[in-house]
């Protein structure tokens, strides 16, 4: 299994931009899924910027598969005194596969502080048990730990709606591209409603960090992510990320088509 570490010690540098190769354990079907695109969108973008100030949203669009060799070209486009705006895309095989902005932020005093985002209260994640079945869901899975802390599983007929405490299984993937990778993990909660296992395909994904986690933790977040509207074959969900302190970290929202 290649390793998360493993998997970016490998982005190289070319004129263009940058190239990495993702390996099979990595991939949902034929393509690198949602949250590894994403991640690797913004893993060359530090590369090309390593003094850009702290991420504060991304948004992508993933217009088609990421198989292949990948190549990944940034540009800037703006820098001011505090903010830098950035596109990023990631193109395989088959053409354009990942379109992002990403926007960065330089801390500064505020008088005004405020977070309404309260962290669920659930069992810690040794007592809860695994989401996937042995042996069972995406090929990527295997990257991730997966317990479920409430909420439903696919195929259930319940609401759409999971609550899971998740983690890397590597223990140094522990940057904030890393922590957009995990955000991705599960499938979407469109998937309880599903009257038998069926092909789905993330379109957009809009995400704001807003704090990072502990660095001497285990790695454990918890997400909940929550179906709103599944209609005409496409779904919007909310996607709520917090350190195992409750903290939030990242609020997101995804638009997936579903195949069923």
């Amino acid at each position: 299994m290649t390793t998360y570490t493993d998997l970016i010690a490998g982005i190289t540098a070319t004129e263009t931009g940058h190239t990495v190769h993702v390996t099979d354990d990595w991939k949902q079907g034929r393509t690198t899924y949602g949250g590894l695109s994403a991640a690797l969108c913004l893993e060359a973008a530090l590369k090309a910027v390593p003094d850009a100030p702290p991420l504060r949203s991304g948004q992508f669009a993933f217009v088609g598969p990421a198989a292949g060799e990948l190549s990944i070209e940034t540009r800037i486009l703006r820098r001011g005194k505090s903010t830098l705006f950035m596109s990023v895309d990631l193109v395989g095989e088959q053409g354009p596969a990942t379109h992002g902005v990403l926007t960065f932020g330089a801390a500064r005093e505020s008088e005004v502080s405020y977070s309404q985002v309260p962290c669920p209260v659930v069992a810690p994640a040794a007592d809860c048990e695994l989401f996937f079945p042995q042996g069972g869901g995406p090929g990527f899975g295997g990257q991730f730990e997966v317990r479920m802390a409430g909420g439903a599983r696919p195929l259930s007929g319940q609401p759409p709606e999971y609550l899971l405490w998740i983690r890397h299984r590597d223990p140094a993937a522990r940057s904030l591209a890393a922590l957009i990778a995990l955000a991705d993990t599960p499938p979407p909660p469109a998937m309880t409603l599903f009257p038998r296992f069926g092909p789905i395909s993330t379109m957009t994904w809009s995400l704001d960090v807003v704090d990072l986690p502990a660095e001497d933790d285990e790695g454990w977040r918890l997400l909940r992510s929550r179906s709103e509207t599944i209609a005409e074959g496409y779904s919007t969900q909310e996607m709520l990320l917090w350190g195992a302190d409750g903290q939030p970290l990242i609020l997101a929202r995804q638009n997936v088509a579903v195949f069923v």
